[in-house]
C-alpha cells in the first residue's frame, strides 16, 4: 500500500521541527536532545496522521487522544531531584511542547506547527538570556559554616552578610563537640554574594566553608 503524499511531505517537516528543537537541546547538552525530540514529534505527527485515516470520519481523535497521556511518563523521566534542586523541568516542558507540533503538522496544521517551533526557539534562547540577568540581580545560595564554638560566633558571619547587603534565612545550626556548624539560605545579587564570600574565605578560624 502507498503511503499518500501529503502523509509523507508531514513526516519530513515532523523531522526538521523535531530536529530544530533536538538541536536547541544538545547545543546544551540536556538529557533529551537531538534523536530524542525528533522522535517525539516524528512519532506525534505519525499517530496523528494515521489516527484520522484510521478514525475517518466518525472518530479521527481516538488514536491521537493518548498522546497526550504517553508523552507525560516520556517527560517524566528526564526530571531529577538533586542536592541542587529539581532539574529537566524545561526539557520535560518542551518534549510536551514538540509532540503537541507533532500533532498540529499530522492533523494538518503545518503552519501553526511551524510558527509555535519558531516562538518555542525564541523562548528558549531569549529567555535564557533574560534568566541569567535576573540570576544576577537575585540570586539564592545556601551557606554552611564550620568553625570553633564561641559565643556569638554564628552571629559574627550573620553580620558580615548584612554587611555585603545579603537577605538570609538561618536553616539550622548544630554543636558538635567544640565545633559549632551554621546554615543559611541567603538572597542577593551575585556581586554582593562574591564580596562575602571572598570575605569568608579569608577568615582563618573558619574549618569548613561550603556554597
Amino acid at each position: 500500500m502507498q503511503l499518500p503524499q501529503d502523509i509523507i511531505l508531514k513526516m519530513l517537516l515532523s523531522l526538521l521541527v523535531g530536529g530544530l528543537l533536538g538541536a536547541e537541546r544538545e547545543y546544551r547538552s540536556k538529557s533529551a536532545g537531538f534523536r530524542t525530540l525528533t522522535l517525539i514529534c516524528f512519532g506525534a505527527t505519525v499517530f496523528t496522521a494515521l489516527s484520522i485515516q484510521i478514525g475517518g470520519l466518525g472518530n479521527p481523535d481516538r488514536i491521537a487522544s493518548n498522546i497526550v497521556t504517553g508523552i507525560g511518563f516520556v517527560g517524566a523521566g528526564v526530571i531529577f531531584k538533586g542536592d541542587a534542586g529539581v532539574s529537566g523541568i524545561t526539557t520535560a516542558a518542551l518534549i510536551w511542547a514538540t509532540a503537541a507540533l507533532g500533532m498540529g503538522i499530522g492533523s494538518g496544521y503545518e503552519l501553526v506547527a511551524l510558527s509555535g517551533c519558531a516562538i518555542v526557539l525564541m523562548m528558549l534562547f531569549v529567555f535564557s538570556r533574560f534568566e541569567k540577568w535576573i540570576d544576577k540581580v537575585n540570586q539564592t545560595r545556601n551557606y554552611k559554616i564550620v568553625c570553633d564554638y564561641k559565643n556569638e560566633t554564628l552571629k559574627v558571619y550573620e553580620d558580615c552578610m548584612e554587611r555585603h547587603h545579603l537577605r538570609f534565612k538561618q536553616d539550622r545550626e548544630i554543636k558538635s563537640g567544640d565545633q559549632i556548624t551554621g546554615e543559611w539560605v541567603a538572597h542577593g545579587t551575585e556581586k554582593n554574594h562574591l564580596q562575602f564570600i571572598n570575605e569568608i574565605l579569608n577568615e582563618t578560624t573558619i574549618r569548613e566553608f561550603s556554597y
